[in-house]
């Protein structure tokens, strides 16, 4: 048997679902088949069921397998995300929900509850799962976390307000790549998600976007990577910690994907090996790309050219999922933040510390130390949030206007790609701009930066 034959025959292997559904099983994730065997489990079931027309609770009214609303059977063309029946591509429509989805939410190990469903996506369903071991189930929901957005607009302003810009911009520097990369590898592999049954999906959130490689394992990967990288040797502080921080983190979140039915074992492989390639080829470049954002006269222009043709790029890869919003979600706010700190530099609001006074040390954490950096923290974020809420209100109407695209119903809206790719993209880039200059400027006009 050639090598060829044998990675092949490995490949195959890492990627069957079956070994997604026996993790799942020895973490205690059990599906059940259907509401009858939840309510056999637990005779409460047949009162709650009753008392729905009573209480209101619409998560069992009228729903039975295989009827409108309710979970369907697999293979069921209810089972299909509108958005991407009839789409192109090698692999499975993207979109396609593979069987039934399994409980977000630890109620009862016998109880069904409503997904996690994202607000443009058409999944919809409920699924009984049996799980048997909540410690486990609490620690991959915070892993998967770590990939998603609310991390990450919280993580990568804090590190500029509070810890060290240089390092927090670089940090989203290689963010964007890694994350830009791996979901365009996406749409053009177009491998399908693992299929359910077997594998219990305990996440819908992003079941509508392609399964390889794993951005989740991608950006589990750069992200402490890359902060021991660029932390070591400018901070002084035994690297034994930044060597136990970069596999736990990695293998959490990596580990998470594969919990939750969300990717196979050669998905998570994949992204980090993807990653590290990546790392190879471009970190070297980092320094010399942030120090151009910075001085460079035109650098804010080229940045944002640059950003918008990749994402108009990335939109017509393939017909709509939830990647398009996300990759211009990334784009803006790479793009805004290295304007943001263009700006910033010119106006002497955030000076990185010179050479000669490398390594820096620790300051002593103290109640004043840390009572300034939880008000930074709090400021900066309910301004980000007010400017993020205010362009939502502004682009979206105003791209529906200029294309002339029905606003009555925002959802279907917002799925266009003349929609989409301004209102991302813009919203997305004002809030990195926001982050980098005019938060630090609020900060100095009120004298805690």
């Amino acid at each position: 048997m050639s090598l060829g034959q044998r990675l092949g025959r490995l490949a195959s292997h890492l990627q069957d679902p079956q070994k997604v559904a026996c993790f799942q099983q020895l973490c205690g994730v059990e599906a059940l088949p259907n509401r009858s065997a939840a309510a056999a489990a637990d005779p409460r079931e047949d009162d709650k069921e009753a008392e729905a027309p009573l209480t209101g609770d619409s998560r069992w009214r009228g729903r039975q397998p295989g009827a409108p609303g309710g979970p369907q059977p697999p293979g069921s063309e209810l089972n299909q995300c509108p958005a991407k029946l009839g789409g192109g591509g090698g692999g499975a429509p993207n979109g396609v929900r593979n069987g039934l989805a399994a409980e977000l939410g630890p109620a009862q190990p016998w109880r069904a509850g409503a997904l996690r469903r994202n607000s443009l996506s058409s999944e919809e369903g409920e699924l009984v799962a049996r799980v048997s071991n909540w410690p486990l189930y609490y620690l991959f929901s915070l892993g998967t976390e770590l990939g998603n957005e609310l991390f990450y607009v919280t993580f990568f302003p804090f590190w500029i307000w509070n810890l060290d810009p240089l390092v927090g911009r670089r940090l989203v520097c290689i963010w964007v790549l890694v994350m830009y990369l791996g979901q365009c590898t996406k749409d053009i592999i177009r491998w399908p998600r693992p299929a359910s049954p077997p594998v219990v999906k305990l996440e819908v959130f992003y079941n509508s976007e392609y399964s390889m490689p794993s951005t989740h394992a991608m950006s589990g990967t750069a992200i402490p990577l890359s902060m021991v990288l660029l932390t070591y040797g400018r901070w002084q502080y035994p690297l034994v910690y930044g060597l136990i921080l970069v596999p736990c983190w990695c293998f959490l979140v990596s580990l998470s994907r594969i919990y939750l039915g969300m990717h196979s074992i050669l998905d998570v492989i994949a992204g980090f090996l993807y990653t590290i390639l990546i790392f190879a080829v471009f970190y070297p470049f980092v320094d010399l790309l942030d120090n151009f954002n910075q001085t460079h006269k035109y650098a804010p222009f080229i940045t944002i050219g640059l950003h918008l043709a990749l994402g108009i790029f990335s939109f017509t890869l393939d017909t709509w999922s939830t990647s398009r919003g996300d990759t211009a979600e990334i784009l803006g706010s790479g793009a805004g933040i290295a304007c943001g700190s263009h700006v910033t530099y010119r106006m002497g609001l955030l000076v990185d510390p010179p050479l000669d006074s490398l390594p820096l040390t620790i300051p002593p954490i103290t109640i004043t130390l840390l009572g300034k950096a939880m008000l930074r923290f709090l400021i900066g974020m309910a301004f980000t949030l007010l400017v993020r809420h205010a362009m939502k209100k502004i682009t979206i109407p105003l791209a529906c206007k200029i294309f002339s695209i029905p606003c009555d119903d925002i959802r279907k809206a917002r799925q266009h790609m003349e929609v989409e790719l301004p209102y991302r993209y813009i919203t997305y880039g004002m809030v990195g701009f926001s982050i980098t200059c005019l938060v630090p400027y609020i900060f100095f006009f009120i004298g805690i930066s």
